[in-house]
This record gives structure tokens, C-alpha cells and sequence, in this order.
């Protein structure tokens, strides 16, 4: 761990400046809209390591696939969000010397993301090579009012003297990203334009195609007074255009420099109108001034907050993490736009190329239903739904046939394009997180015509691939999945891994299920569809129903578990709390032959299954799974902690649901996996609130209904979080002894909580 940061309820704090700290705050104190983000890098020039990085959500380019050894089935790239056209920068030369933090001495240094208003603010004093000393005071936000807006307010006070403060306000089409396989550079740069004030620049993504026009406008203030600049103030270059403004500081006097910014691409804008709509939009945010454009901006975030927030009472560091949580998830998606969805690193960092992974339909989706219009996890429902032809184009690629869909593990646009042959070819169950995430958003809205208008094609396809996918084991006299990656990272090519067997059964039964309720409710529209499918109603069905009756499930009988696969119990048992803390993670010190030898399990496997299938289970039995399984997990994905926190809450261990609910809500803030430097680890950020709203507080939608169980860690004063539910707004409160439920919105509703019915009339309140 590595904990820098100061511990606050609604602000991320770092105090002192720390080079060897720089990358991962970059990532920390990143900021986003929903349609951009940007890590956070200095607006001055920094000389020292940095990972320079903008983001344009959906604007993507496919690095071609870089592999030792090509086979058969192998996707051509791999899609990548790009490190975009550059706007954040200003540059500052204080009587001739750069302001670099990396050279100059700094102290007074605080940086402060604070959370419940949306905003980066940093303050520093800076000691110059001749003496000279300035105070600078910088904020700056991505608009969550305006989506193509963001503006910065860089303020400066020369200390102990007066001299000349040259400003240059910039757009740098000439990036890269870090991680190109190659080196190559994915953009050409159209055109550069700088007149009085303001600068533009248009690039165009190679292969892809996609074009992004950035818009600067600047204004300059003294001690409070606008500043009049000189008529010459333009800079164009090749890939470089900006304006650069000279103003003479006095001594203790304030200069302001305000910088405006639209960032627009032509996803939503036609290619040839995109610098003239780009002078549009910065013209309008000028216009209003960085105070309006803020207030707009801060209402917002007012209105994220009211619906989604979780308060702690007795746990600064806990309260901090859920915050920080909510806040990079409420950044990255907004779900106004089906075409995005929701990448692991966000607006943060290039690893994982930004792309769309099965962390969306097992983490995410629970948090959107609850926090968010359900009109928004519809969207991420319909984002599947419409690749579902590059699902089956993926199928066919690895020989399936007949409509059978196989959704990718990386994808920008529904194609496949991760290169690693096990997870590519094996890692099969997350074709399963995509039927389970319809399951969850009907039982969850009752919005049962989803599946009439798109559900039941998408959980067809899903099921026919593992009906071609299961093997009928002569020997077993069962059906069996053979060569598979589960969950669990550190297994590859295995047999009758138990979750990918379970989640398999358990898509055709709930495909067949939507079927007959289709059939019954709209017979024109079934009769539709299964004509549009070629579904062969007795004999698919026939098969299908034959394979759930027959599948195979490795058990351990002795011990009372779920066989992760065949042969797991052959591997040498060591226990994750006798390995040496100094080789942790395995994946930064073992070789990948030494890890698949291993007993070890890099995230919840079984334990992801019962968590999905818990009411399948008794407690006996889902604590003798637990017991078993986390002991032998090291937690190296950040999807892990999450799932076994709320098991662990399940079963009534609470120190243990506690010290792993703080793993998850503090994974970056503290960097457990000592990888925060790469990029924030955005969906499993879904996962710490699913461990206080369905580990502590034991909700769960059953048959359509609302459940609380409600639990509290003993260090805890109280929480409360809410959830929108089916036109309701419930604020649940938990305390020792006492659990509270206010019907905030809504008709009367009811609750099953500790297993007894109980009833919240509108505007009233039920305590328990």
C-alpha cells in the first residue's frame, strides 16, 4: 500500500509535493463528463515522469495486434480510446524561466479533488533558479452541464518581486499513446488556426477515421481588473496552435489567466461543421464566464449527489472511499448515449485500451439500476443488443454456427479484439454476465417488454453458444465444457470449471424461460422473432433441456465444496495468508508457470457463482465454499474484493466483510495492487457500492420485490444509502440496533426486511 493521501469525507487531499507520487495522482484526481476526461497532469509545463492523458468517449483507433505467434482466430487489433488532441496546457515563464515543478523548488504544494463539487484545485509556492517566488492557485473542471465544456482558472501572485509573466495557452495535436504496440502515432492533424483570444485545431484518427475539433478562447485579469493584450498574441505550428500573452506582474498582485475550452467530435457532429461549431460552443462558455459556467456545472453534481451518495458515520477513510467510488463511476457514464459503455481504467489511463469488458454486465449494472434512471442500464442493455451480429461474426471466427453468440472480451464496437488465446479463446463465461445483466434489469424495473423488443434475441444466441459449446462426456455419461479460462486469471484451458458449467445451465434456462413468456404475452411478436432466428422450437429446445438435466459439476464431496475444475485438488493447498508479503502481487514477481501451478486464485470463481445463485445455496453451504475459497485468494484483480465482501457479510463474518470492503473502496486511493499510476479501476468501482448496499444493507430483488437484511460493521456509528426503485426513491439508514426506511418518492411500496413483509407508505418513514 502506499497511503499519501489525507483522509476526508468529501475531498481527496494530497499535501506535499512527491515526484514518485506524480503518475498515480494523475490518475487519482483525474476528471470526466460522461463524453471526456482527462487525468491530472499539470496545466504548466512538467518536465518529470508523466503520463500525458485526454480522452473523447467511443473515439477509438485499432492498433494492430502485436502476438509471438499467430493462430487461427486471432482478432486483427486491438481497440484502443485514444490519448487525444491536448487541451489542458499552460505554460508560464516568469522573467524568462520556465515554471516547471520538476526543476524549481516547490513547497505549500496541496492538490484537492473535491468530490462533491466536481472540480481539480491546486496550490503551490514555486522557488525560481534566480530566487524569484510565485503563488499559484489553479482549478479547473470538465462540465458536467455542457458536455463539451471545460474550463480552468489559473491564478498566480508574484511573491517577493515584480517582473514579466509570459502565459502561452496551447492545443498539442502531436500525442501518442504509451501503449501503442508499435510506436505509432494515431492521429494526422487536419488543421491549426489561432486569432486574437482563441486558437483551434482538427485532427482525425488514421484507419478509424474519427475527426476531433478543440476550441481555446483565453482572458487575463490583474488584482480583480480585465487585462487588455496585445494585438499580437497567435502561435500556429504543423500539430500546435495557441496564443501567448505577456503581462507585467506586481509584486503580491493577483494575475488571473482563464482558459475556455470545447472539445467536439464528429460522433456528434458532422466532420466539415466541427471547428465552426467548435468556435460555437467556446464562444458561448466565454461568454458566461468561468463563475457561471461553474455554478452550472456544481448544480449538477448537487443533483448526481442527492440520489446517489452513501454517508458513513465514524470512518473517515471508508466514507472517503465510497465517495471516491461513486464520483469516478458518475464521471465516466452518464448513459445518455448507447454507444458508450463503461471501460475498466475510465478517463484515467490507456490499460485496457479503454474498451468495453463483461466487468460492465457483473459490476456495473447493479449500481445504474439503483442510482440512475433505468433508462440509463437500458442503454448499456441496448449497447449489447445492437452488436449482437458482431457477436455471432465472433462465434463463426472460432467454428459456431446458426446464430450462436459469442460476445467478446474486449470490444469497441462488438468486434473482438483482445489477443491473449486464454482469455480470447477461453474465457468464455462472459457471454454469461450478459444474460445475467438482462435477468437483473427485468427482475429489477419489470420492464418485461425488453425482452420482447431485445432481450430474448441476445439471450437466444448466448444460449445456443453453449449448447455447441458443451461436450456429452461418454465416460461421464454427462455433458461437459473442456478448455476454458474461469474467472479466476491464474487457471488457463481447464475442464468443467464449476462458475462457466453453472452460468451455462443457467442461460438456457433462463432463455427457455423468456421464451414461454414472450409466447404468452405477445404470440405475433414470439412467432416474429423465432422466424427471424430460425429457432427450431422442439429440437433446440429438445437439446437444450437435455444438456441442463445432464451437466456436469465437479464437486469435492469430502469437504462439502464446489470443485473449482477438474483436478484443482490435485495442486499443492497453501493458504494466500503464508505467502510472503514481499512477493505480493504473484503477478509482479512469479512466472506465469509457477502462478498456474499455484492453489492461488486471483478473484472470486465459485464465489462469483454463488454470489449470483446465492438463493440455490444455504448459508452451511455457501460458508463452507467461502471458507475454502477465499483463503487461497490473493485479490490481485480488482473485481475481487467486492464479491467476497458481500459473501462474507452473507454468512455473517463481518471483520472479515469490513477489511474487504476497505480493499475494494480504497484499491487506488491506498494502491493496493501497486498499479494506480496506470489508471483507476473504474467498473470494479461498482463493486464497493454493491458491498455496502448488498453486503451490509443485504438488499436483494426477489420475484420483483425489495429485501434488506441489514448488517453494521461494529466500528461503524451508521450509513445510509438509497435506491430508485420502480418509480420509488427509498433512503435506508442503518444504525446499531435500529435500521430506518424513508419513501422519499413514490406510492406506498413494499419491503421485505430480516424476512418479514413489511409496508412504506408515501412520505413516511419505517423503523425496524
Amino acid at each position: 500500500m502506499n497511503k499519501y493521501l489525507k483522509a476526508d469525507e468529501w475531498c481527496i487531499v494530497e499535501e506535499g509535493f512527491d515526484p514518485k507520487n506524480h503518475r498515480s495522482s494523475e490518475s487519482i484526481f483525474s476528471l470526466g463528463n460522461g463524453r471526456m476526461g482527462q487525468r491530472a497532469n499539470f496545466e504548466e509545463r512538467y518536465s518529470g515522469a508523466t503520463l500525458q492523458g485526454t480522452y473523447i468517449g467511443g473515439v477509438y483507433y485499432t492498433d494492430k495486434t502485436r502476438v509471438g505467434w499467430w493462430k487461427n482466430g486471432y482478432p486483427e487489433y486491438f481497440a484502443k480510446v485514444l490519448n487525444a488532441p491536448y487541451w489542458n496546457g499552460i505554460d508560464v515563464e516568469i522573467d524568462g524561466i520556465q515554471l516547471d515543478l520538476a526543476v524549481c523548488e516547490v513547497s505549500d504544494f496541496v492538490r484537492t479533488l473535491n468530490m462533491r463539487e466536481g472540480y481539480l484545485e491546486r496550490s503551490f509556492v514555486a522557488t525560481l533558479s534566480n530566487g524569484n517566488q510565485v503563488k499559484v492557485c489553479a482549478r479547473r473542471f470538465i462540465s458536467m452541464a455542457d458536455k463539451e465544456v471545460a474550463a480552468i482558472r489559473y491564478a498566480v501572485i508574484p511573491l517577493n518581486f515584480s517582473g514579466e509573466m509570459v502565459f502561452t495557452s496551447y492545443i498539442d495535436g502531436d500525442i501518442k499513446n504509451q501503449d501503442a504496440n508499435y510506436d505509432e502515432k494515431f492521429w494526422d492533424v487536419i488543421s491549426t488556426d489561432s486569432q486574437k483570444g482563441e486558437a483551434y485545431l482538427q485532427s482525425v484518427t488514421k484507419k478509424t477515421a474519427f475527426q476531433v475539433g478543440v476550441g481555446i478562447k483565453y482572458a487575463v485579469t490583474v488584482d480583480g481588473q480585465a487585462y487588455v493584450t496585445s494585438d499580437d498574441d497567435t502561435i500556429v505550428r504543423e500539430k500546435y496552435a495557441g496564443n501567448r500573452v505577456s503581462v507585467y506582474g506586481e509584486q503580491g498582485k493577483e494575475i488571473v489567466f482563464y482558459k475556455y475550452v470545447a472539445v467536439l467530435s464528429s460522433m456528434n457532429h458532422p466532420a466539415d461543421k466541427l471547428l465552426d461549431n467548435a468556435k460555437v460552443v467556446v464562444k458561448n462558455a466565454f461568454q458566461k464566464g468561468f463563475a457561471q459556467l461553474f455554478e452550472e456545472h456544481r448544480s449538477e453534481w448537487a443533483k448526481i449527489w442527492e440520489h446517489s451518495d452513501i454517508t458513513i458515520e465514524g470512518d473517515v477513510e471508508a466514507q472517503q472511499g465510497i465517495r471516491f467510488n461513486i464520483f469516478q463511476l458518475k464521471q465516466t457514464y452518464t448513459g445518455d448515449d448507447a454507444r458508450l459503455n463503461i471501460g475498466p481504467k475510465g478517463f484515467t489511463g490507456e490499460k485496457y485500451g479503454g474498451s468495453t469488458y463483461w466487468d460492465t454486465e457483473a459490476y456495473c449494472v447493479p449500481f445504474y439500476l439503483s442510482t440512475a434512471d433505468s433508462a440509463v442500464t437500458r442503454n448499456l442493455l441496448v449497447y449489447r443488443y445492437k452488436q449482437l451480429d458482431r457477436a455471432i461474426e465472433n462465434g463463426m471466427k472460432l467454428g459456431f454456427t446458426d446464430g450462436a453468440a459469442l460476445y467478446p472480451m474486449v470490444t469497441m464496437n462488438g468486434e473482438e479484439c483482445h489477443n491473449e488465446w486464454e482469455i480470447t479463446f477461453e474465457e468464455i463465461h462472459r457471454n454469461g454476465a450478459i444474460a445475467y445483466a438482462i435477468y437483473r434489469y427485468v427482475n429489477y424495473t419489470g420492464d418485461e417488454k425488453y425482452i420482447e423488443e431485445h432481450g430474448l434475441e441476445v439471450l437466444t444466441g448466448i444460449a445456443r453458444f453453449w449448447a455447441q459449446r458443451a461436450t456429452f462426456s461418454g465416460e461421464r455419461k454427462k455433458y461437459v465444457i473442456l478448455g476454458v479460462t474461469g474467472p479466476n486469471e491464474y487457471e488457463n484451458n481447464v475442464n468443467n470449471n464449476w462458475y462457466t458449467n453453472k452460468i451455462a445451465v443457467w442461460c438456457m434456462k433462463y432463455a427457455l424461460e423468456c421464451m414461454e413468456k414472450v409466447k404468452a404475452a405477445n404470440p405475433a411478436r414470439f412467432e416474429e422473432l423465432i422466424a427471424r432466428m430460425k429457432f427450431d422450437c422442439q429440437g433446440e429446445v429438445a437439446h437444450w433441456k437435455d444438456i441442463i438435466a445432464n451437466m456436469h459439476f465437479p464437486e469435492e464431496k469430502q469437504l462439502g465444496i464446489f470443485l473449482q475444475q477438474d483436478g484443482y485438488m490435485d495442486k499443492e493447498q497453501i493458504l494466500a495468508a503464508d505467502l510472503d508479503p514481499a512477493i505480493r502481487p504473484l503477478n509482479q514477481h512469479w512466472s506465469w508457470d509457477r502462478i498456474l501451478r499455484s492453489c492461488f486464485i486471483k478473484q472470486a470463481d465459485v464465489l462469483q457463482g454463488i454470489y449470483f445463485f446465492e438463493d440455490e445455496f444455504d448459508t452451511e453451504c455457501i460458508k463452507r465454499n467461502f471458507d475454502f475459497y477465499e483463503s487461497r485468494c490473493v485479490h490481485e484483480s480488482s473485481l475481487s474484493p467486492c464479491v467476497h465482501s458481500i459473501l462474507a457479510a452473507k454468512i455473517g463474518d463481518m471483520d472479515k466483510a469490513y477489511s474487504l470492503y476497505l480493499r475494494t473502496a480504497r484499491l487506488d486511493l491506498d494502491d493496493y495492487n501497486k498499479e494506480a499510476h496506470e489508471g483507476l479501476h473504474i467498473t470494479s468501482m461498482a463493486g464497493t457500492w454493491m458491498s455496502i448496499v448488498e453486503g451490509f444493507g443485504g438488499m436483494r430483488v426477489k420475484g420483483g420485490e425489495l429485501h434488506f437484511h441489514p448488517a453494521i460493521p461494529e466500528s461503524w456509528k451508521a450509513y445510509s444509502f438509497k435506491v430508485m426503485f420502480r418509480g420509488n426513491i427509498l433512503n435506508v439508514i442503518v444504525r446499531h440496533g435500529k435500521t430506518v426506511i424513508f419513501n422519499e418518492a413514490g406510492e406506498e411500496v413494499e419491503v421485505t426486511v430480516n424476512g418479514e413483509k413489511r409496508r412504506v407508505a408515501k412520505n413516511s418513514k419505517l423503523e425496524i
